[in-house]
C-alpha cells in the first residue's frame, strides 16, 4: 500500500503525522512511504531523516495525495485538500465532523473512507488517540489562561498563585475527562483555588482521593455552574460527547454575572464549544473579548508545541496507522468494536452514529 504524510497546512499547526520512525516501520511492514518535504520541520525532523528511514520525499502535497491509497495526516482536510481526496481513499486523522456541516459534505462528496483519531476505541472503551492530545491542551490550557489574566492581555491582571498577603485566583474545570484532570492538576501546581465540575461521581471520588488540597470537586448542575461561573477568574471548557457536538454549559447571558476580565478557554472548540459565545481562533490571533470576557477558542492548541505533541501524538497512532495500512478499511473495522467506531464515514455515507445524529439529513447519503 501507498502511505502518504502531507505537510499540514491548518493555520499555525506544525505537527506532523508519522516519524521518521514510523516511516521506517512501514517501509519495513513493505509500504510505500511518500512524505511532502517540509512535513517534519515544524516538529524538528528534517526531510533526510525521512529519506534515511526509506520515505520518499516529495515536492508538492498533490505528489502526496494522488498516488496515496492511505493518507495519514494530523488535522482534519482544509478546503484545498479536499480537492486533492479521491473515492476510495483512506484518510486517517482528526476531523471532528460535528463542528462543521462543510467539512463533512466535502468528504461525503469526496467518497472517502475517514477514519477519526478521536472516536477510536479501545477494549476498555477509552479514546487513546485522543487521550494524548487531551493531556497537552489540558496543560496549555491553564498556561495560556494564566497568560491571558494578565492586564496587557486584558485579563483581570491576577496571577493564578497569588503571592504573601494577597489572595490566589479562583479556577473553574468543567468536565473531569483527561482535559479537566491535567488542567486542574497544573492550576493546583501553581497555587490557585480549584473547582472541578463533572456528572460522574465516581470520577469526582477519584480525583478527590489524588488531588492536592486545593482542588475541590462540584457536582455539575446549572445552580452550581451559575454559582461558580460568577467566582472564578479563569474557567476552562472540558466536557466531550465523543464524535459528537459539545453541550453549550455556559451561555451568553451566564457572562452577565462573570467577573469583568475574566478568562474562557474552550478546550472543546474542536467539537463546538461548551460556551455559546465560542468561536474557533488561531494561535496569531488567540482571542476575542465578549462582554468583558476573554474568550481563548484556539482550535489546535497541541499545534503550537509540535514536536512534543507529535511525539505524543505518533506514539498512540503508528500501530492502528500500521493496521489500516496492512488490513485497510474493512479489515482495520473487523478487528473490534473500537476500531469500527473510528470509522466516520465511508462509500460517500456517515457510518458513526454520533456525527449521524449531528446531520440526519447527511445521514441517508
Amino acid at each position: 500500500m501507498t502511505v502518504g504524510v502531507p505537510k499540514e497546512i491548518k493555520a499555525d499547526e506544525y505537527r506532523v503525522a508519522v516519524l521518521p520512525v514510523g516511516a521506517q516501520l512501514l517501509v519495513q511492514d513493505g509500504h510505500r512511504v511518500l512524505v511532502e518535504t517540509g512535513a517534519g520541520l515544524g516538529s524538528g525532523f528534517s526531510d533526510a531523516e525521512y529519506q534515511g528511514a526509506g520515505a520518499e520525499v516529495v515536492g508538492s502535497a498533490r505528489e502526496v495525495y494522488g498516488p496515496a491509497d492511505l493518507i495519514v495526516k494530523v488535522k482534519e482536510p482544509q478546503p484545498r485538500e479536499i480537492a486533492m481526496l479521491r473515492r476510495g481513499q483512506m484518510v486517517f486523522c482528526y476531523f471532528h465532523f460535528a463542528a462543521s456541516r462543510a467539512l463533512t459534505e466535502g468528504c461525503l462528496a469526496a467518497g472517502i473512507s475517514a477514519v477519526a483519531y478521536e472516536t477510536l476505541a479501545d477494549a476498555g472503551g477509552h479514546l487513546p488517540l485522543l487521550t494524548p492530545m487531551s493531556e497537552v491542551a489540558g496543560k496549555m490550557a491553564v498556561q495560556e489562561g494564566a497568560k491571558f489574566l494578565e492586564r496587557p492581555m486584558m485579563g483581570r491582571g491576577i496571577l493564578l498563585g497569588g503571592v504573601a498577603g494577597v489572595e490566589r485566583a479562583n479556577v473553574l474545570v468543567l468536565g473531569a475527562g483527561v482535559v479537566g484532570t491535567n488542567a486542574a492538576r497544573v492550576a493546583a501546581g501553581l497555587g490557585a483555588n480549584v473547582v472541578v465540575m463533572d456528572v460522574n461521581l465516581d470520577r469526582l471520588r477519584y480525583l478527590v482521593d489524588v488531588m492536592p488540597a486545593n482542588v475541590t470537586t462540584v457536582y455539575c448542575d446549572p445552580h452550581a455552574v451559575e454559582r461558580y461561573l460568577a467566582w472564578a477568574d479563569l474557567v476552562i471548557g472540558a466536557v466531550l460527547i465523543p464524535g459528537g457536538l459539545a453541550p453549550k454549559l455556559v451561555t451568553r447571558a451566564h457572562l452577565g454575572r462573570m467577573k469583568n476580565g475574566a478568562v474562557v478557554v474552550d478546550v472543546c472548540i474542536d467539537q463546538g464549544g461548551c460556551f455559546e459565545t465560542s468561536h474557533p481562533t488561531t494561535h496569531h490571533e488567540p482571542t476575542y473579548i465578549t462582554d468583558g470576557v476573554v474568550h481563548y477558542c484556539v482550535a489546535n492548541m497541541p499545534g503550537a508545541v509540535g514536536r512534543t505533541s507529535s511525539h505524543a501524538l505518533c506514539n498512540a497512532t503508528l500501530p492502528y496507522a500500521r493496521e489500516l495500512a496492512e488490513y485497510g478499511v474493512e479489515g482495520f473495522a473487523a478487528l473490534s468494536k473500537g476500531r469500527a467506531a473510528a470509522v466516520n464515514l465511508q462509500d460517500g455515507r456517515i457510518v458513526n452514529p454520533a456525527v449521524a445524529g449531528v446531520f440526519p439529513d447527511l445521514a441517508g447519503g
